[in-house]
């Protein structure tokens, strides 16, 4: 199972250099639903939805979206162990979350202060 953040889902469908390989998309996909939002901002921002619209709700559709809820929005406010943004903390906390349900989880993401959180909370991190 792979966790995936917004870097990865966005370097994916505007085809930028950095990305994952093609068969790291047959897995089990999860993510906060956080990574909608997230998504859809940025395509609405760049004025891609007429493009790329079903593209993205295709590849998002393909994803299990876990919701936000109370006990993961409470991890999110918690100290972490190195600094991190409001929508990372929520992402590592859905992890955490998911990962006290399953040993086989991996973040795979570009951000390197998310990864370098990740690794120090013991979040196994996707490496090609």
């Amino acid at each position: 199972m792979i966790y995936l953040d917004s870097s990865v889902v966005l370097a994916r469908l505007l085809t930028e250099p950095r990305n994952t390989p093609d068969a790291m998309w047959n897995d089990t996909l999860v993510s906060s639903r956080l990574l909608e939002y997230e998504v859809w901002n940025c395509i609405h921002a760049r004025r891609l939805a007429r493009a790329l619209g079903q593209t993205v709700q295709t590849l998002i559709d393909h994803i299990d979206l876990v919701e936000l809820t109370p006990t993961v929005l409470a991890r999110s406010i918690d100290p972490f162990p190195i600094p991190v943004r409001t929508l990372d903390a929520m992402h590592l906390a859905t992890i955490d979350h998911i990962r006290s349900e399953t040993d086989t989880i991996k973040l795979a993401s570009f951000d390197k202060r998310m990864l370098a959180c990740a690794r120090a909370l013991g979040i196994a991190v996707y490496e090609p």
